[in-house]
């Protein structure tokens, strides 16, 4: 068992595309994965969670789940009991017979490329790993996936090209393409070939069955952004056994709220509200334990962003004082809720006292802040 938590498949649970989030740490979320598994999908229809796009000229990719024999892995959960068939390739690997997603349709026009968006997801930093096979093409034997997509028009990639024997990455910014970058690689049609995406921070890093396919790179142009499966004008192109390892994007305000913990460990508890649409309304954006996120606050924290005051209580567990925090113009913005451990004799104006610097501290960062909700 890996990162301390692992989801079983059972194929009569559900339908479409599965996100399996397998690396869950103690604490809050500090690493996931998530694998696209289509076994479920009815073959010969567009697969479900993606959508279709269009980089380029010419019309849409035809993405659709189909069935085909992909080198057995022993150790993926999702071959279930059955698939597995009697052929056997010449190397005398096992094949299995799965779902995978394929892209059909065979546009000859030149700057045409299909796209095929793994869900919604931004990534930031991340490792991505997928197989592709090129099946067919007359003009273009492409095989590519796009990473830290922004649009159909600004994203990187990296692509296989069967007919001239290359793997390249190359930017596309405001739909133009940069000079590509890569090495002379033999590709064959009908081969299965495992690619590997690692993003962390501004470097990239790009493995091809096990072996770096390149140098790392470096590029600042895009911090995060969506996956996508893409080809180029007629390439007939599958793909199999893809998941994506990543850390989950942090809020601002949340990790307001964690690097103030860091200097003070001894708070019982620290939340941060800011309004909402509704009038007089306000909700929790971040918190000590990352609990409670999205749920109302009460009329202190209004009251406390509307006018900029502060606001005590006091049982016997806990202190709690209520105060507001300004944008870079001074302007409060949101109500922070500090916890305290009581003292003997704790008074109003003492509690306020040890608050102050803890709300300064945060005041401090919130210089170099846009938005706490971003």
């Amino acid at each position: 068992m890996r990162d301390g938590m692992l989801v079983l498949r059972w194929r009569t649970m559900r339908k479409g595309m599965v996100w399996l989030a397998l690396g869950v740490l103690a604490g809050r979320l500090n690493a996931a994965e998530r694998r696209f598994d289509f076994n479920d999908a009815p073959t010969n229809a567009p697969p479900p969670g993606c959508v279709s796009a269009l980089s380029g000229l010419g019309k849409p990719g035809d993405w659709r789940v189909l069935l085909d024999e992909v080198p057995f892995d022993p150790n993926a959960l999702t071959i279930a009991l059955g698939e597995l068939t009697n052929s056997v390739t010449t190397t005398g690997r096992r094949m299995a017979l799965k779902s995978v997603v394929g892209q059909v349709a065979r546009d000859t026009t030149d700057n045409h490329y299909p796209m095929l968006m793994l869900g919604s997801e931004q990534y930031g930093d991340f490792t991505f790993t997928t197989r592709f096979k090129i099946v067919a093409g007359d003009k273009e034997q492409i095989a590519g996936v796009a990473f830290r997509v922004q649009d159909e028009n600004n994203y990187y990639v990296a692509r296989a090209n069967a007919l001239s024997g290359t793997f390249y990455f190359y930017k596309v910014e405001k739909g133009q393409h940069a000079p590509p970058f890569g090495n002379k690689i033999k590709f064959q049609t009908g081969e299965w070939h495992e690619l590997t995406v690692q993003c962390t921070g501004t470097e990239i890093h790009l493995t091809l069955d096990g072996q770096d396919a390149m140098p790392t790179l470096n590029d600042p142009t895009f911090s995060a952004g969506r996956i996508a499966f893409w080809t180029k004008s007629d390439s007939v192109v599958y793909y199999t056994d893809t998941k994506v390892s990543y850390t989950p994007k942090v809020s601002v305000a949340q990790q307001l709220v964690d690097d103030t913990l860091k200097q003070y460990p001894r708070l019982l508890g620290l939340e941060v509200f800011v309004p909402t649409s509704a009038p007089g309304a306000t909700k929790m954006i971040a918190s000590a334990d990352g609990k409670g996120i999205g749920q109302a606050g009460e009329t202190a924290e209004a009251d406390v962003i509307k006018r900029g005051v502060s606001y005590y209580r006091k049982n016997r567990e806990m202190v709690v004082v209520t105060m507001p925090l300004s944008d870079r113009n001074g302007e409060p913005v949101a109500a922070v809720r500090v916890m305290l451990e009581p003292l003997p004799g704790q008074t109003e104006e003492n509690a306020r006292i040890r608050t102050l610097p803890i709300i300064k501290t945060m005041q401090q960062r919130m210089a170099a802040v846009r938005s706490l909700t971003e």
